[in-house]
């Protein structure tokens, strides 16, 4: 905010209070590098909390060798070094974490937009929960397809494939609208460049982990991939978890899954991921097996 915008606020405060006499004076402008980077240079402009220099921002006064506390923090994301003022944290590490668990928050409850979808050819489903907020108190409703999703999976999709892949939003919505056009396109070639029949990519919509041993055993597929939004930490809701299995059954148990999860850009890069997932069926058809059974 400018100085005369502070003025005209100033001016329409103190009229509604009465004051028929006002002259304007100067702001002082109180600045102190030490409390926060400033990386605008616009004044009409907040500077971005999710920017780099607030990431990488050391917050320690006097320190004894500052250089030490600057690679500490290039190599790792965790809030370090940010200092402190008396018993509490410094403002700029204050509202970088209110910003962080906002972010966290929202990429829980929002949802991806069916136009999105419509854009990347993938056949929309849905679990037994009727909208978010279900979805996030019923976890046996996401576990659980709906009618209408069994329906369009027998009119649809391809039958008895060697694999299928879904993709769900989970719980993070920017996990599957940032990682989709790295990761799925080339899980999706990677697995017919090995020569492998793959079935119809799919969506599913409030969808939980359980759910894709009844997509496996309506559609009899082999191998069956979740890939699926983790729940979010603070500063990070990007991250993709992959859950593999082979040929599910109403008896299937977590233990039966392979896991590769922690798939984002600071984590294991999509592209990668793609790869090793590839890798991975390729081994469960070869052994019959996935999870534990696959280490045997």
């Amino acid at each position: 905010m400018n100085e005369q915008k502070i003025q005209d606020i100033v001016s329409t405060v103190l009229s509604q209070l009465g004051e028929t006499s006002i002259t304007p004076s100067a702001v002082t402008k109180i600045v102190d590098a030490t409390l926060a980077p400033q990386p605008t240079k616009n004044d009409d402009a907040l500077p971005d909390l999710g920017g780099i220099k607030f990431k990488k921002w050391n917050g320690v006064v006097d320190a004894l060798d500052p250089k030490i506390n600057d690679d500490l923090i290039n190599q790792t994301d965790a809030r370090v070094c940010k200092g402190r003022a008396g018993p509490r944290p410094r403002t700029s590490a204050l509202l970088r974490f209110l910003a962080d668990h906002s972010r966290s928050k929202d990429t829980v409850i929002k949802n991806v937009e069916s136009s999105w979808l419509q854009e990347r050819n993938l056949i929309e489903i849905q679990s037994c929960a009727t909208d978010k907020d279900e979805y996030l108190t019923r976890p046996d409703l996401g576990r659980k397809l709906n009618d209408e999703a069994k329906s369009l999976l027998q009119e649809k999709c391809i039958k008895s494939p060697q694999v299928q892949v879904i993709l769900s939003d989970g719980l993070s919505l920017d996990a599957v609208t940032v990682n989709h056009d790295e990761i799925l396109p080339a899980l999706m070639n990677g697995l017919k460049n090995a020569g492998l029949t793959v079935g119809s990519p799919l969506f599913l919509r409030y969808g939980r982990v359980k759910a894709q041993d009844e997509i496996g055993l309506l559609l009899n597929a082999e191998v069956n991939i979740l890939l699926i939004g983790e729940r979010p930490g603070l500063g990070q809701s990007e991250s993709l978890s992959c859950y593999a299995i082979y040929k599910p059954t109403e008896e299937t148990v977590e233990s039966d899954r392979t896991v590769i999860s922690n798939i984002h850009a600071g984590g294991t890069p999509p592209v990668e991921a793609a790869a090793v997932i590839v890798d991975l069926v390729k081994t469960m058809l070869a052994q019959k097996a996935s999870g534990i059974n696959l280490k045997r």
